[in-house]
């Protein structure tokens, strides 16, 4: 089988810093974070992040100021103060040292994605980086994996996902990709779900260093 990763809330533990900074922005227009806004812009790519916001604020701001003000909230953390979740880098060292196949697929900023897994020295156990941004298309549309599947060469039956996103996992599914789902404690409500549409489900890297993946 063939693995792709997410990268934040999956191998790193980077979701708080978008809940700051969404949290900064909106208090800056003097609007409260809510679910409602959460729901709209988490696990989602950056250009129609900035689409639904400018929408839901009903601001003049363009979506590229938009974007340059997140990019500005966030600063250089992913460079500098990010953390791995726990296990994921023995895990990763494991599947590399097993000759398993891996990639990235990450909706994640790429600048930020590459400085982070820079900075860990986890870039090259990956063949590809994918990012969601560049293809232009979300994560939750199974086509997606499609296109990261002729990437990397294979089927996407042949592949499985790892994501912390209910929507991810339910769109690889769809497109037949095999699924695990990992716990985030930033969006520990989608655990039930999780637990109920993914091949398997884990709270920790851990798990599975002791326990190989079978499907």
């Amino acid at each position: 089988m063939y693995y792709l990763f997410d990268l934040d809330g999956t191998i790193i533990d980077s979701n708080g810093v978008w809940i700051d900074v969404d949290t900064a922005f909106l208090a800056r227009r003097g609007m409260p974070y809510t679910q409602e806004y959460a729901d709209g812009v988490a696990h989602t790519i950056f250009p129609l992040a900035a689409k639904f916001t400018k929408a839901y604020c009903k601001i003049d701001d363009s979506e590229e100021s938009i974007m340059a003000e997140w990019m500005e909230l966030a600063g250089d953390r992913y460079s500098k103060s990010v953390e791995l979740k726990p296990f994921t880098a023995d895990y990763l060292r494991q599947c590399h040292e097993n000759g398993i196949r891996m990639s990235l697929l990450s909706s994640c900023v790429p600048a930020h994605g590459r400085a982070v897994l820079a900075r860990y020295g986890l870039t090259d156990y990956f063949e590809h980086l994918i990012f969601a941004h560049d293809i232009g298309i979300e994560k939750s549309d199974p086509r997606i994996f499609d296109e990261a599947a002729k990437i990397c060469g294979v089927r996407p039956e042949d592949c499985v996902l790892f994501d912390d996103s209910s929507r991810s996992c339910r769109s690889a599914k769809q497109a037949g990709l095999k699924t695990v789902g990992v716990y985030d404690r930033m969006f520990c409500r989608e655990e039930e779900q999780l637990r109920a549409e993914c091949d398997r489900y884990i709270i920790s890297f851990e798990e599975l260093l002791n326990e190989p993946l079978t499907f």
